[in-house]
């Protein structure tokens, strides 16, 4: 299968360390999160992972609405992520993500099953399915 688009990035430091993109769009400075002890004061993986998620999964909602006869529009979608670290009985970590999708212009019926089949066509949901407890709720305005 041919892919549709790369990226590269590279992270130097773990946790405490930079990221950037092999382009130099994105260059970040990295910190521990006070939550889990460090100084803080700078983006975290959790971050970073939902800001795209987030970003991701309103362009699905997006993209499945265009063979509908009422689209959604850009500005028509909020999607907020928290995104989760978790201990596992192993001595690891696990991530659980909660996504709380806003949609403008459409009935409540409408904006689920809008997200349903958003939740089935977004490459982060695919990527963690079965991975990756993922709970959605849908309002509209």
């Amino acid at each position: 299968m041919n892919a549709l688009y790369s990226t590269k990035s590279i992270a130097v430091g773990g946790r405490n360390g930079t990221v950037r993109s092999d382009d130099g769009l994105l260059e970040l400075q990295l910190a521990m999160p006070t939550g889990l002890g460090g100084k803080g004061g700078a983006t975290n993986p959790e971050q970073l992972f939902g800001a795209g998620y987030a970003a991701c999964f309103g362009n699905a909602v997006i993209h499945v609405t265009r063979k509908l006869e009422k689209k959604i529009r850009d500005n028509d979608v909020e999607v907020s992520s928290t995104v989760s670290l978790l201990p596992t009985d192993s001595g690891g970590f696990a991530l659980a993500v909660a996504l709380e999708i806003t949609i403008a212009g459409v009935d409540q019926t409408s904006a689920e099953e809008i997200v349903a089949e958003a939740h089935k066509v977004c490459p982060y949901s695919n990527a963690v399915k079965g991975n990756i407890d993922v709970a959605l709720s849908v309002k509209t305005r």
